[in-house]
């Protein structure tokens, strides 16, 4: 915990960005009977019955320092996918970052194996070069600000019923470009010594011999 606390306590720079990153997926769900407008004295109305039609990814990306965030919008989350994901933030979003900070839970494909699964080794290795990990501890997803940017993007954006993967993807690119224009800034206050302070029964208990 202590070692994401502490990547959250460094300054910006542009060449060692602060990524964080995180996916969700959302249900894609279609209308059974047209919904019925408001009307003067009388609501909209929506039929309770839908139609599942299966479900898209979303991988989140952001740079909180920067107000930067980009949503990847992908039919499946494996191995594959994230590989692939990763590859645009290296060469897409961050190609003159000497490094790039990622902060992301511990999901079995978030690792260097899955670029080895993708990639010729030769790119795997350049791509890995290209990072430096943070994984959040067990049960402790929350301290990824990815996180937040995926509830503020479900209450903003996908909290209603949308039937087809390219729908999502112009949704989120609309709500993506809208807040990347203000630089939406998360304002993280969870620190080391307030950690030590909430949290101290997590840590292991030290007795004087």
């Amino acid at each position: 915990m202590e070692d994401v606390l502490q990547v959250y306590q460094r300054p910006y720079s542009a060449d060692y960005p602060q990524v964080c990153l995180d996916e969700a997926s959302k249900q894609l769900i279609g209308e059974i009977a047209l919904a019925e407008p408001p009307a003067p004295g009388k609501p909209a109305r929506i039929d309770y019955e839908y139609v599942r039609n299966g479900t898209c990814n979303l991988f989140m990306m952001c740079e909180p320092l920067a107000g930067w965030r980009h949503v990847e919008v992908t039919e499946r989350r494996t191995r594959h996918d994230w590989a692939r994901c990763i590859k645009k933030l290296c060469d897409e979003y961050y190609p003159n970052a000497k490094k790039i900070i990622l902060v992301e839970d511990n999901l079995n494909t978030h690792s260097g194996t899955s670029l080895y699964e993708t990639f010729p080794p030769e790119e795997a290795r350049r791509l890995l070069d290209r990072l430096e990990f943070h994984p959040t501890p067990k049960h402790g997803s929350w301290l990824d600000m990815a996180e937040i940017e995926l509830r503020i993007l479900q209450s903003q954006c996908l909290n209603r019923r949308i039937d087809n993967a390219a729908e999502v993807r112009r949704e989120v690119e609309a709500w993506e470009q809208d807040r990347n224009a203000r630089q939406c800034r998360i304002h993280w206050t969870f620190s080391i010594p307030t950690a030590r302070t909430k949290m101290k029964k997590v840590y292991p208990s030290i007795e004087d011999c």
